[in-house]
């Protein structure tokens, strides 16, 4: 779908206009380098908290904690995988791509959250399960808990970071924090703001599975705590599942960013009128276009030609844009307004 005039797409700018004046919101996140900053503070703080855990874990005997335990190693896995997606996405375009490599980012999101269905909730699920039949009894409890604070702490750091560059992010394109984190073309993102979400949801269910195995003596209270945990983790794990199928298998942009895209078309000296837009997301905040347009003027074949292969390279020239492939419009096809979309 690419045309002369576009040598592939850049994830690091921030969505300025092309020659122009072409300019438009991002169908994503502002700036891909937060990305890449939100990844690695996660990765940090997962892996101090995976080692402190299974310590923990190893010396209580606690079931709450050796799911946290699996929970933060899962974890620590899975922002390997999303700095691998961010790298790979980040590829210019190719002969073999001309929209660029953008998609690799879902397809090893994708890897990182079936790692976190099998190796976090699983795992936890099967040894909650396992310490139902038998229960082991705990000790070194305040150990435990101390474990479990300090991952509060780190876990609040990764998320902050993450809530930071997603709220940024939220009202660039006037969504609210929950809807943006959802809707972001950002995998990363997305992955590391609901895993660390899970993360303090479930410190808080071991530490409250934990506290109970103390009171009660029990070891029922933690083991329940376990297949809770693991409950969250699959229910997560889910959730990104599908929204990394669904950018697979291709996306419409956000409507807001169709009616933006639209608008500036409109603006253009050289269009006179629209009939069919298409906005795919093909990768972190990149999309490509694909229309029918009616020029002004009355030019002959050729030199219409010349000028939408000029209105594709304008286009494509914007850094939220992949490629862009233009059709003329028929005289009977109705125009599309910014109202309308």
């Amino acid at each position: 779908m690419n045309r002369p005039g576009r040598t592939g797409p850049s994830q690091e700018s921030a969505g300025d206009g092309a020659p122009g004046g072409f300019a438009f919101l991002l169908p994503g996140d502002t700036r891909g380098a937060d990305s890449f900053r939100t990844v690695f503070v996660a990765f940090g703080a997962n892996l101090l908290i995976a080692v402190a855990k299974t310590a923990a874990a190893l010396i209580t005997s606690s079931a709450s904690l050796t799911a946290e335990a699996a929970h933060s190693w899962a974890d620590t896995g899975n922002e390997v995988f999303l700095v691998v997606a961010n790298r790979r996405a980040a590829r210019p375009a190719d002969r073999q791509h001309p929209l660029g490599h953008g998609r690799e980012a879902y397809v090893w999101s994708l890897f990182a959250a079936v790692g976190l269905f099998v190796a976090g909730g699983a795992f936890s699920i099967t040894h909650g399960v396992g310490q139902l039949r038998n229960p082991t009894p705990a000790d070194d409890f305040l150990l435990g808990y101390v474990v479990l604070a300090l991952s509060f702490l780190l876990e609040g750091v990764s998320f902050v970071q993450s809530v930071r560059q997603a709220g940024a992010d939220a009202r660039v394109m006037q969504r609210d924090l929950i809807e943006h984190v959802l809707a972001t073309s950002d995998p990363a993102l997305r992955a590391v703001f609901a895993e660390d979400a899970a993360a303090l949801t479930g410190l808080v269910l071991a530490t409250a599975g934990l506290a109970a195995h103390q009171l009660t003596g029990s070891a029922v209270p933690d083991a329940v705590g376990s297949i809770l945990v693991g409950v969250l983790l699959v229910v997560v794990a889910a959730v990104l599942i599908n929204r990394n199928r669904r950018f697979l298998v291709g996306e419409e942009a956000d409507p807001r960013v169709r009616t933006a895209v639209l608008r500036s078309m409109l603006a253009m000296p050289e269009v006179s009128r629209v009939t069919y837009l298409r906005l795919e997301v093909v990768g972190p905040r990149m999309i490509s276009v694909v229309g029918d347009v009616d020029l002004t003027g009355d030019d002959t074949e050729s030199q219409v030609a010349v000028r939408l292969r000029a209105l594709e390279a304008k286009i494509a020239a914007s850094a939220a844009v992949a490629g862009a492939v233009f059709s003329l419009s028929a005289p009977d096809e109705p125009s599309l307004a910014p109202d309308d979309t």
